[in-house]
Protein backbone atom coordinates (compact mmCIF):
# COMPACT_ATOMS: atom_id res chain seq x y z
CA UNK A 1 0.00 0.00 0.00
CA UNK A 2 1.61 3.62 -0.75
CA UNK A 3 2.47 5.96 1.86
CA UNK A 4 1.05 9.34 0.64
CA UNK A 5 -0.60 11.25 3.11
CA UNK A 6 -4.29 12.08 1.66
CA UNK A 7 -7.54 9.88 2.15
CA UNK A 8 -11.03 10.90 0.98
CA UNK A 9 -13.71 12.76 2.99
CA UNK A 10 -13.77 15.27 5.17
CA UNK A 11 -12.16 16.10 8.65
CA UNK A 12 -13.94 15.19 11.91
CA UNK A 13 -13.81 18.69 12.82
CA UNK A 14 -12.89 18.74 16.66
CA UNK A 15 -9.71 18.62 18.53
CA UNK A 16 -7.68 15.78 19.25
CA UNK A 17 -5.70 14.81 22.19
CA UNK A 18 -1.56 14.89 22.12
CA UNK A 19 0.48 11.67 20.48
CA UNK A 20 2.83 9.54 21.05
CA UNK A 21 5.96 9.52 18.44
CA UNK A 22 5.07 7.76 15.78
CA UNK A 23 7.87 4.65 15.36
CA UNK A 24 9.93 3.69 12.46
CA UNK A 25 8.59 1.93 9.61
CA UNK A 26 5.21 -0.28 9.45
CA UNK A 27 4.86 -3.85 10.17
CA UNK A 28 2.89 -6.40 8.36
CA UNK A 29 -0.51 -7.13 8.70
CA UNK A 30 -0.57 -10.19 10.59
CA UNK A 31 1.46 -13.61 10.23
CA UNK A 32 -1.29 -14.83 8.19
CA UNK A 33 0.23 -18.60 8.73
CA UNK A 34 -1.38 -21.15 6.12
CA UNK A 35 -1.20 -24.69 5.36
CA UNK A 36 2.02 -24.18 3.60
CA UNK A 37 3.59 -22.42 6.56
CA UNK A 38 3.49 -25.52 8.80
CA UNK A 39 6.91 -26.73 8.07
CA UNK A 40 8.67 -30.00 8.46
CA UNK A 41 8.54 -31.19 11.74
CA UNK A 42 11.47 -30.74 14.15
CA UNK A 43 14.75 -32.65 13.68
CA UNK A 44 14.06 -35.32 16.36
CA UNK A 45 10.46 -36.30 15.14
CA UNK A 46 10.74 -35.03 11.35
CA UNK A 47 8.37 -36.26 9.15
CA UNK A 48 5.85 -37.79 11.74
CA UNK A 49 3.26 -35.64 11.34
CA UNK A 50 0.92 -33.91 8.51
CA UNK A 51 -0.77 -30.67 8.65
CA UNK A 52 -4.01 -32.10 10.19
CA UNK A 53 -1.93 -34.38 12.88
CA UNK A 54 0.33 -31.25 14.03
CA UNK A 55 -2.76 -29.50 15.04
CA UNK A 56 -3.98 -31.79 17.66
CA UNK A 57 -1.58 -31.22 20.41
CA UNK A 58 -3.05 -27.55 20.54
CA UNK A 59 -5.94 -28.53 23.10
CA UNK A 60 -3.23 -29.26 25.39
CA UNK A 61 -3.46 -26.39 27.25
CA UNK A 62 -7.10 -26.78 27.74
CA UNK A 63 -6.89 -30.12 29.14
CA UNK A 64 -4.31 -29.26 31.47
CA UNK A 65 -5.93 -26.33 33.03
CA UNK A 66 -9.28 -27.93 33.22
CA UNK A 67 -8.14 -31.29 34.43
CA UNK A 68 -5.54 -30.23 37.01
CA UNK A 69 -8.15 -27.43 38.05
CA UNK A 70 -11.42 -29.93 38.66
CA UNK A 71 -9.04 -30.90 41.65
CA UNK A 72 -8.25 -27.51 42.40
CA UNK A 73 -11.42 -26.19 42.47
CA UNK A 74 -12.83 -29.18 44.56
CA UNK A 75 -10.35 -29.04 46.75
CA UNK A 76 -11.75 -27.11 49.71
CA UNK A 77 -14.54 -28.81 50.84
CA UNK A 78 -14.87 -31.89 52.96
CA UNK A 79 -16.50 -33.88 49.60
CA UNK A 80 -13.60 -31.94 47.82
CA UNK A 81 -11.25 -33.48 50.35
CA UNK A 82 -12.93 -37.36 49.63
CA UNK A 83 -12.61 -36.54 45.55
CA UNK A 84 -9.36 -35.90 46.02
CA UNK A 85 -8.33 -38.51 47.95
CA UNK A 86 -9.59 -40.54 45.09
CA UNK A 87 -7.90 -38.64 42.21
CA UNK A 88 -4.59 -38.83 44.31
CA UNK A 89 -5.28 -42.92 44.38
CA UNK A 90 -5.98 -43.40 40.38
CA UNK A 91 -3.84 -40.44 38.93
CA UNK A 92 -0.92 -41.50 36.97
CA UNK A 93 3.09 -40.20 37.81
CA UNK A 94 5.99 -39.87 36.41
CA UNK A 95 9.80 -38.83 36.97
CA UNK A 96 9.72 -35.53 35.38
CA UNK A 97 11.37 -33.03 37.62
CA UNK A 98 15.36 -33.26 36.60
CA UNK A 99 17.88 -33.20 39.46
CA UNK A 100 20.04 -30.89 37.43
CA UNK A 101 19.38 -27.77 34.94
CA UNK A 102 16.42 -26.49 37.02
CA UNK A 103 17.32 -22.85 37.90
CA UNK A 104 15.97 -21.58 40.66
CA UNK A 105 15.18 -17.23 40.28
CA UNK A 106 14.65 -16.87 43.99
CA UNK A 107 10.57 -17.34 43.85
CA UNK A 108 9.37 -17.01 47.31
CA UNK A 109 9.57 -21.01 49.51
CA UNK A 110 6.24 -21.43 48.72
CA UNK A 111 5.11 -20.36 45.26
CA UNK A 112 4.56 -22.44 42.51
CA UNK A 113 5.64 -23.05 39.05
CA UNK A 114 3.47 -25.90 37.26
CA UNK A 115 4.12 -27.15 33.66
CA UNK A 116 1.16 -28.29 31.56
CA UNK A 117 1.73 -30.15 28.53
CA UNK A 118 -0.27 -32.83 26.08
CA UNK A 119 -0.02 -36.51 24.84
CA UNK A 120 -1.77 -36.58 21.63
CA UNK A 121 -1.52 -40.15 21.73
CA UNK A 122 -4.70 -41.58 20.05
CA UNK A 123 -3.92 -44.65 21.24
CA UNK A 124 -7.02 -45.38 23.28
CA UNK A 125 -9.88 -43.86 21.17
CA UNK A 126 -11.92 -45.93 18.70
CA UNK A 127 -12.17 -45.47 15.03
CA UNK A 128 -15.64 -43.58 15.79
CA UNK A 129 -14.52 -40.88 18.64
CA UNK A 130 -11.40 -40.82 15.54
CA UNK A 131 -13.68 -39.44 13.30
CA UNK A 132 -15.79 -37.62 15.51
CA UNK A 133 -12.87 -35.35 16.94
CA UNK A 134 -11.37 -35.28 13.63
CA UNK A 135 -8.19 -35.91 15.26
CA UNK A 136 -6.61 -37.84 12.70
CA UNK A 137 -3.96 -40.99 13.30
CA UNK A 138 -0.98 -40.86 16.12
CA UNK A 139 0.66 -37.39 16.07
CA UNK A 140 4.11 -38.46 17.21
CA UNK A 141 5.81 -37.32 20.68
CA UNK A 142 6.10 -33.34 19.69
CA UNK A 143 4.22 -31.39 22.95
CA UNK A 144 2.86 -28.33 20.11
CA UNK A 145 1.56 -26.52 23.35
CA UNK A 146 3.17 -25.62 26.78
CA UNK A 147 1.57 -23.28 29.87
CA UNK A 148 3.47 -22.33 32.83
CA UNK A 149 1.08 -21.70 35.61
CA UNK A 150 2.63 -19.62 38.30
CA UNK A 151 0.56 -19.43 41.58
CA UNK A 152 2.27 -17.38 44.15
CA UNK A 153 2.95 -18.35 47.74
CA UNK A 154 -0.46 -16.59 49.18
CA UNK A 155 -2.44 -18.00 46.47
CA UNK A 156 -4.22 -15.07 45.79
CA UNK A 157 -3.89 -14.86 41.58
CA UNK A 158 -2.53 -17.38 39.22
CA UNK A 159 -0.65 -16.54 36.09
CA UNK A 160 -0.56 -18.93 33.15
CA UNK A 161 1.80 -18.17 29.88
CA UNK A 162 1.83 -19.79 26.62
CA UNK A 163 4.79 -20.39 25.15
CA UNK A 164 3.91 -21.25 20.75
CA UNK A 165 5.15 -24.29 19.56
CA UNK A 166 7.77 -22.65 16.94
CA UNK A 167 9.61 -20.56 19.65
CA UNK A 168 12.85 -20.64 18.78
CA UNK A 169 14.77 -21.35 21.45
CA UNK A 170 17.68 -23.13 22.96
CA UNK A 171 17.95 -26.52 24.09
CA UNK A 172 20.25 -28.33 26.12
CA UNK A 173 22.29 -30.32 24.54
CA UNK A 174 21.25 -29.72 20.92
CA UNK A 175 21.37 -26.66 20.00
CA UNK A 176 18.62 -23.86 18.84
CA UNK A 177 15.52 -25.16 17.41
CA UNK A 178 11.90 -25.36 17.84
CA UNK A 179 10.40 -25.36 21.31
CA UNK A 180 8.02 -28.26 20.17
CA UNK A 181 11.73 -30.86 19.59
CA UNK A 182 12.60 -30.49 23.33
CA UNK A 183 10.40 -33.25 25.07
CA UNK A 184 11.38 -35.15 21.44
CA UNK A 185 15.08 -35.03 21.89
CA UNK A 186 14.46 -36.20 25.45
CA UNK A 187 12.29 -38.97 24.63
CA UNK A 188 14.36 -40.42 22.04
CA UNK A 189 17.81 -39.90 24.29
CA UNK A 190 16.51 -42.47 26.75
CA UNK A 191 17.15 -46.27 25.68
CA UNK A 192 15.31 -48.32 23.58
CA UNK A 193 15.06 -51.09 25.32
CA UNK A 194 13.86 -48.58 28.68
CA UNK A 195 10.33 -48.63 29.48
CA UNK A 196 7.58 -46.41 27.87
CA UNK A 197 7.42 -44.45 31.21
CA UNK A 198 11.16 -43.61 31.60
CA UNK A 199 10.74 -42.52 27.87
CA UNK A 200 8.07 -40.16 28.78
CA UNK A 201 10.44 -39.26 31.81
CA UNK A 202 12.71 -38.58 29.80
CA UNK A 203 11.05 -35.62 27.63
CA UNK A 204 9.52 -34.00 30.41
CA UNK A 205 12.96 -33.76 32.01
CA UNK A 206 14.54 -32.48 29.00
CA UNK A 207 11.34 -29.83 28.27
CA UNK A 208 11.43 -28.47 31.57
CA UNK A 209 15.25 -27.82 31.44
CA UNK A 210 14.99 -25.73 28.26
CA UNK A 211 12.04 -23.63 29.85
CA UNK A 212 13.95 -23.27 33.15
CA UNK A 213 16.79 -21.95 31.05
CA UNK A 214 14.96 -19.67 29.11
CA UNK A 215 13.19 -17.83 31.77
CA UNK A 216 14.76 -18.24 34.55
CA UNK A 217 12.43 -19.93 37.21
CA UNK A 218 12.35 -23.29 38.96
CA UNK A 219 9.77 -25.64 37.75
CA UNK A 220 8.39 -27.05 40.53
CA UNK A 221 5.71 -29.07 39.12
CA UNK A 222 4.25 -30.75 35.95
CA UNK A 223 1.13 -32.31 34.78
CA UNK A 224 0.61 -34.16 31.05
CA UNK A 225 -2.73 -34.71 29.53
CA UNK A 226 -4.71 -36.83 27.14
CA UNK A 227 -6.72 -36.43 24.10
CA UNK A 228 -10.14 -38.32 25.15
CA UNK A 229 -9.99 -37.18 28.71
CA UNK A 230 -10.47 -33.17 27.37
CA UNK A 231 -13.03 -34.79 25.57
CA UNK A 232 -15.12 -36.48 28.67
CA UNK A 233 -14.12 -33.46 30.76
CA UNK A 234 -16.07 -30.61 28.74
CA UNK A 235 -18.86 -33.10 28.25
CA UNK A 236 -19.65 -33.42 32.03
CA UNK A 237 -19.64 -29.77 33.06
CA UNK A 238 -22.02 -29.12 30.27
CA UNK A 239 -20.42 -27.20 27.81
CA UNK A 240 -18.60 -24.43 27.35
CA UNK A 241 -19.43 -20.68 26.59
CA UNK A 242 -17.16 -18.80 23.88
CA UNK A 243 -17.49 -15.55 21.79
CA UNK A 244 -16.80 -15.25 18.44
CA UNK A 245 -16.41 -12.21 16.54
CA UNK A 246 -16.82 -13.58 13.24
CA UNK A 247 -18.16 -16.74 11.76
CA UNK A 248 -15.20 -19.36 11.05
CA UNK A 249 -15.23 -22.37 8.39
CA UNK A 250 -12.27 -24.67 8.93
CA UNK A 251 -13.48 -27.68 7.70
CA UNK A 252 -10.53 -28.93 5.94
CA UNK A 253 -8.17 -29.32 8.84
CA UNK A 254 -9.86 -29.36 12.56
CA UNK A 255 -13.62 -29.71 11.28
CA UNK A 256 -14.09 -26.32 13.28
CA UNK A 257 -17.27 -24.49 11.36
CA UNK A 258 -18.78 -21.92 13.97
CA UNK A 259 -21.33 -19.47 13.82
CA UNK A 260 -20.31 -15.64 14.63
CA UNK A 261 -21.48 -14.72 18.57
CA UNK A 262 -22.12 -15.92 21.71
CA UNK A 263 -22.56 -19.97 21.91
CA UNK A 264 -21.91 -22.81 24.13
CA UNK A 265 -19.51 -25.72 23.12
CA UNK A 266 -18.40 -29.11 24.54
CA UNK A 267 -16.83 -32.08 23.43
CA UNK A 268 -15.79 -32.79 19.33
CA UNK A 269 -16.44 -29.06 19.04
CA UNK A 270 -14.62 -27.89 22.14
CA UNK A 271 -11.41 -30.13 20.49
CA UNK A 272 -11.90 -28.87 17.07
CA UNK A 273 -12.44 -25.18 18.90
CA UNK A 274 -8.93 -25.11 20.52
CA UNK A 275 -7.25 -27.08 17.47
CA UNK A 276 -8.20 -25.09 15.21
CA UNK A 277 -5.73 -22.11 13.29
CA UNK A 278 -6.92 -22.25 9.92
CA UNK A 279 -10.05 -21.53 8.06
CA UNK A 280 -11.85 -18.63 6.71
CA UNK A 281 -14.46 -15.86 8.03
CA UNK A 282 -17.45 -15.48 5.82
CA UNK A 283 -15.89 -12.68 3.49
CA UNK A 284 -12.96 -14.97 2.30
CA UNK A 285 -10.19 -13.44 4.42
CA UNK A 286 -8.32 -15.92 7.13
CA UNK A 287 -9.98 -16.35 10.15
CA UNK A 288 -6.92 -16.80 12.27
CA UNK A 289 -4.58 -14.41 10.56
CA UNK A 290 -2.01 -15.16 13.20
CA UNK A 291 -1.98 -18.38 12.97
CA UNK A 292 -0.41 -20.14 16.12
CA UNK A 293 -0.98 -17.02 18.50
CA UNK A 294 -4.42 -16.48 17.99
CA UNK A 295 -4.91 -20.06 18.57
CA UNK A 296 -3.03 -19.47 22.13
CA UNK A 297 -5.77 -16.67 22.60
CA UNK A 298 -8.98 -19.03 21.75
CA UNK A 299 -6.99 -22.06 24.20
CA UNK A 300 -6.54 -18.94 26.56
CA UNK A 301 -10.91 -17.77 26.17
CA UNK A 302 -11.54 -21.62 26.34
CA UNK A 303 -9.80 -22.10 29.38
CA UNK A 304 -11.56 -19.31 30.95
CA UNK A 305 -15.10 -20.49 30.00
CA UNK A 306 -14.04 -23.87 31.78
CA UNK A 307 -12.70 -21.98 34.90
CA UNK A 308 -16.26 -20.02 35.11
CA UNK A 309 -18.48 -22.90 34.40
CA UNK A 310 -16.97 -25.24 37.30
CA UNK A 311 -16.97 -21.78 39.83
CA UNK A 312 -20.40 -21.87 39.27
CA UNK A 313 -23.26 -23.25 41.21
CA UNK A 314 -23.99 -25.66 38.82
CA UNK A 315 -21.11 -27.44 39.25
CA UNK A 316 -20.09 -26.77 43.10
CA UNK A 317 -23.32 -28.01 44.25
CA UNK A 318 -23.75 -30.58 41.83
CA UNK A 319 -22.02 -33.97 43.38
CA UNK A 320 -22.57 -35.87 40.87
CA UNK A 321 -20.61 -33.63 38.51
CA UNK A 322 -17.89 -33.28 40.85
CA UNK A 323 -17.73 -36.92 41.31
CA UNK A 324 -17.62 -37.14 37.05
CA UNK A 325 -14.92 -34.33 37.30
CA UNK A 326 -12.47 -35.79 39.11
CA UNK A 327 -12.79 -38.63 37.40
CA UNK A 328 -12.06 -37.58 34.53
CA UNK A 329 -9.66 -35.41 36.03
CA UNK A 330 -7.38 -38.92 37.29
CA UNK A 331 -8.21 -40.38 34.45
CA UNK A 332 -6.57 -37.87 31.97
CA UNK A 333 -3.13 -36.90 34.51
CA UNK A 334 -0.20 -37.99 34.47
CA UNK A 335 1.89 -36.06 37.14
CA UNK A 336 4.94 -35.79 38.60
CA UNK A 337 6.06 -37.46 41.88
CA UNK A 338 5.54 -34.78 44.52
CA UNK A 339 2.43 -32.76 43.39
CA UNK A 340 0.24 -33.27 46.12
CA UNK A 341 -3.63 -32.07 44.35
CA UNK A 342 -4.92 -31.90 48.30
CA UNK A 343 -2.24 -29.13 48.60
CA UNK A 344 -2.32 -27.22 45.53
CA UNK A 345 -6.23 -27.27 46.08
CA UNK A 346 -5.51 -25.25 49.54
CA UNK A 347 -2.97 -22.96 47.75
CA UNK A 348 -5.45 -21.89 45.38
CA UNK A 349 -8.41 -22.29 47.18
CA UNK A 350 -9.03 -18.03 47.04
CA UNK A 351 -8.09 -17.99 43.19
CA UNK A 352 -11.21 -16.39 41.53
CA UNK A 353 -12.00 -16.04 37.63
CA UNK A 354 -11.44 -12.31 37.89
CA UNK A 355 -7.54 -12.75 39.01
CA UNK A 356 -6.75 -15.39 36.76
CA UNK A 357 -4.81 -13.94 33.79
CA UNK A 358 -3.88 -15.22 30.67
CA UNK A 359 -0.41 -14.19 28.86
CA UNK A 360 1.94 -15.44 25.61
CA UNK A 361 6.13 -15.30 26.23
CA UNK A 362 7.02 -12.00 24.46
CA UNK A 363 7.40 -12.26 21.00
CA UNK A 364 9.56 -10.35 18.25
CA UNK A 365 8.35 -11.64 14.84
CA UNK A 366 7.98 -14.49 11.85
CA UNK A 367 11.25 -15.44 10.79
CA UNK A 368 13.01 -18.76 9.31
CA UNK A 369 15.91 -20.68 10.66
CA UNK A 370 18.70 -22.07 8.55
CA UNK A 371 16.61 -24.87 7.02
CA UNK A 372 14.17 -22.46 5.74
CA UNK A 373 11.25 -23.47 8.66
CA UNK A 374 9.12 -21.19 9.69
CA UNK A 375 9.83 -19.90 13.71
CA UNK A 376 8.70 -17.54 15.88
CA UNK A 377 12.10 -15.36 17.21
CA UNK A 378 11.43 -14.45 20.89
CA UNK A 379 12.21 -11.36 22.51
CA UNK A 380 15.98 -10.57 23.91
CA UNK A 381 17.04 -12.91 26.99
CA UNK A 382 16.49 -9.57 29.36
CA UNK A 383 13.14 -8.62 27.93
CA UNK A 384 12.03 -12.62 29.04
CA UNK A 385 13.96 -12.41 31.73
CA UNK A 386 12.45 -9.28 33.23
CA UNK A 387 8.80 -10.38 32.33
CA UNK A 388 9.59 -13.64 34.20
CA UNK A 389 10.65 -11.67 37.15
CA UNK A 390 7.09 -9.78 37.30
CA UNK A 391 5.61 -12.42 36.44
CA UNK A 392 6.55 -14.49 39.61
CA UNK A 393 6.77 -11.41 41.64
CA UNK A 394 4.85 -12.08 45.56
CA UNK A 395 2.18 -9.10 45.73
CA UNK A 396 2.39 -6.80 48.23
CA UNK A 397 -0.59 -7.71 49.75
CA UNK A 398 -3.96 -9.77 48.72
CA UNK A 399 -5.03 -9.17 45.38
CA UNK A 400 -8.55 -8.21 45.50
CA UNK A 401 -11.13 -8.49 42.80
CA UNK A 402 -10.27 -7.93 39.73
CA UNK A 403 -12.89 -5.39 37.76
CA UNK A 404 -15.39 -7.04 35.80
CA UNK A 405 -14.78 -7.07 31.76
CA UNK A 406 -16.38 -4.00 29.99
CA UNK A 407 -19.91 -5.13 29.25
CA UNK A 408 -20.02 -5.46 25.39
CA UNK A 409 -23.20 -5.76 22.46
CA UNK A 410 -23.60 -6.98 19.35
CA UNK A 411 -21.31 -5.19 16.73
CA UNK A 412 -24.39 -4.99 14.94
CA UNK A 413 -25.61 -2.34 17.15
CA UNK A 414 -22.40 -0.36 17.08
CA UNK A 415 -22.09 2.44 14.63
CA UNK A 416 -18.35 3.54 13.91
CA UNK A 417 -17.36 6.69 12.13
CA UNK A 418 -14.03 6.19 10.73
CA UNK A 419 -10.80 8.18 10.49
CA UNK A 420 -7.51 8.27 9.17
CA UNK A 421 -4.88 9.60 11.25
CA UNK A 422 -1.99 7.48 9.92
CA UNK A 423 -1.00 9.03 6.81
CA UNK A 424 -1.55 5.29 4.58
CA UNK A 425 -3.36 5.98 1.84
CA UNK A 426 -7.05 4.25 1.91
CA UNK A 427 -6.85 3.19 4.97
CA UNK A 428 -9.80 4.29 6.40
CA UNK A 429 -11.97 2.95 3.65
CA UNK A 430 -10.08 -0.68 3.95
CA UNK A 431 -11.00 -0.43 7.96
CA UNK A 432 -14.93 0.23 7.12
CA UNK A 433 -14.78 -2.60 4.75
CA UNK A 434 -13.68 -4.96 7.29
CA UNK A 435 -15.99 -3.37 9.35
CA UNK A 436 -18.84 -4.18 7.30
CA UNK A 437 -17.62 -7.58 7.39
CA UNK A 438 -17.18 -7.53 11.06
CA UNK A 439 -20.88 -6.52 11.21
CA UNK A 440 -20.34 -3.25 12.16
CA UNK A 441 -22.40 -0.16 11.13
CA UNK A 442 -19.73 1.84 9.34
CA UNK A 443 -21.67 5.66 9.17
CA UNK A 444 -18.59 7.96 7.42
CA UNK A 445 -14.91 7.74 6.57
CA UNK A 446 -12.25 10.92 6.33
CA UNK A 447 -9.10 12.20 7.24
CA UNK A 448 -8.12 13.07 10.67
CA UNK A 449 -7.03 16.58 11.89
CA UNK A 450 -3.31 14.81 11.22
CA UNK A 451 -1.84 12.13 9.79
CA UNK A 452 0.93 11.62 11.89
CA UNK A 453 -1.07 9.35 14.87
CA UNK A 454 1.35 6.73 16.29
CA UNK A 455 -1.57 4.49 18.08
CA UNK A 456 -5.02 3.87 17.00
CA UNK A 457 -7.95 5.20 19.12
CA UNK A 458 -11.40 4.98 20.59
CA UNK A 459 -13.06 7.96 20.97
CA UNK A 460 -17.17 8.08 22.45
CA UNK A 461 -19.37 9.78 24.19
CA UNK A 462 -20.57 9.38 28.17
CA UNK A 463 -23.14 5.93 28.04
CA UNK A 464 -21.24 4.65 24.78
CA UNK A 465 -19.14 2.48 26.47
CA UNK A 466 -20.41 -0.81 25.38
CA UNK A 467 -20.20 -0.13 21.92
CA UNK A 468 -16.77 1.34 22.58
CA UNK A 469 -15.17 -1.60 23.92
CA UNK A 470 -17.27 -3.83 21.41
CA UNK A 471 -15.22 -2.06 18.54
CA UNK A 472 -12.02 -2.19 21.27
CA UNK A 473 -12.48 -6.02 21.51
CA UNK A 474 -11.99 -6.29 17.32
CA UNK A 475 -8.48 -3.90 18.08
CA UNK A 476 -6.33 -5.39 20.64
CA UNK A 477 -3.71 -2.68 22.10
CA UNK A 478 -5.94 0.71 20.89
CA UNK A 479 -6.43 3.22 22.69
CA UNK A 480 -10.14 4.01 24.42
CA UNK A 481 -10.80 7.45 25.86
CA UNK A 482 -14.14 9.23 26.59
CA UNK A 483 -14.21 12.68 24.88
CA UNK A 484 -16.77 15.30 25.47
CA UNK A 485 -16.88 16.77 21.62
CA UNK A 486 -18.04 12.69 20.42
CA UNK A 487 -21.35 11.82 19.20
CA UNK A 488 -23.38 10.31 21.46
CA UNK A 489 -24.55 7.24 19.29
CA UNK A 490 -21.67 6.70 17.38
CA UNK A 491 -18.15 5.75 18.21
CA UNK A 492 -15.39 7.30 16.63
CA UNK A 493 -12.09 4.83 15.37
CA UNK A 494 -9.09 7.03 14.54
CA UNK A 495 -6.60 4.91 12.69
CA UNK A 496 -2.65 5.36 13.90
CA UNK A 497 0.22 4.12 12.57
CA UNK A 498 -0.02 1.01 14.78
CA UNK A 499 -3.22 -0.04 12.50
CA UNK A 500 -2.60 -4.17 11.64
CA UNK A 501 -6.71 -4.55 10.53
CA UNK A 502 -9.41 -5.51 12.37
CA UNK A 503 -9.28 -8.69 14.34
CA UNK A 504 -5.53 -7.93 14.86
CA UNK A 505 -3.39 -6.55 17.58
CA UNK A 506 -1.85 -3.19 16.77
CA UNK A 507 1.89 -3.10 16.83
CA UNK A 508 3.75 -1.20 19.62
CA UNK A 509 3.76 2.42 19.00
CA UNK A 510 7.59 2.74 19.78
CA UNK A 511 10.03 0.70 18.59
CA UNK A 512 12.26 0.23 21.68
CA UNK A 513 15.64 -1.42 19.63
CA UNK A 514 16.19 -4.82 18.73
CA UNK A 515 15.11 -7.67 20.52
CA UNK A 516 12.46 -5.29 21.96
CA UNK A 517 8.48 -7.32 22.01
CA UNK A 518 5.04 -6.02 22.63
CA UNK A 519 3.33 -7.77 25.74
CA UNK A 520 -0.08 -7.62 25.34
CA UNK A 521 -2.07 -7.08 27.98
CA UNK A 522 -3.10 -10.35 29.92
CA UNK A 523 -6.83 -11.34 29.88
CA UNK A 524 -8.55 -12.69 33.05
CA UNK A 525 -10.98 -15.54 32.98
CA UNK A 526 -13.50 -13.03 33.65
CA UNK A 527 -13.28 -11.75 30.42
CA UNK A 528 -15.74 -12.57 27.91
CA UNK A 529 -15.75 -10.07 24.79
CA UNK A 530 -15.60 -11.92 21.49
CA UNK A 531 -12.59 -13.14 19.77
CA UNK A 532 -11.37 -14.02 16.62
Amino acid sequence: MSRDRNDHGGAPGRPIPARLDPRAGRPSRGRGQGPAGDDAAPRADRGTAGPRRRTGRAAVVARGIAAVLSVVLLGASGWGWYLGRVAEATVNRTDAIPTAGNSDAGDAPEAMNLLLVGNDSRADLTPQQLAELNAGTDSGINTDTMILVHVPADGSRASFVSFPRDSYVEIPGHGMDKLNAAYAYGYTEVDDAASEAAKQAGGAQLLIQTLSQLTGLRIDHYAEVDLLGFFNLTSVVGGVDVNLCYAVDDSEYSGAVFPAGQQTIEGADALKFVRQRHGVRPDGSAALPRGDLDRIVRQQVFIGGVLRKMLSEDVLLDLGKQRQLIQAASESLTIDQDLDLLDLAQQMQSVTAGNIEFQTIPIVGDDRDDEGRSILRLADEDTLRDFFAELSAEPEAPASEAPAAPATVAPSEVSVAVYNGSGISGLAAEAADELGAAGFTVTSTGNADSNDYSQTTIRYAAGDEAPAATLAAQIPGAVSEEADDATAGTVQLVLGEDFNGIGQPTSAPVDTGEGAAPVEEPRTAADTSCIN
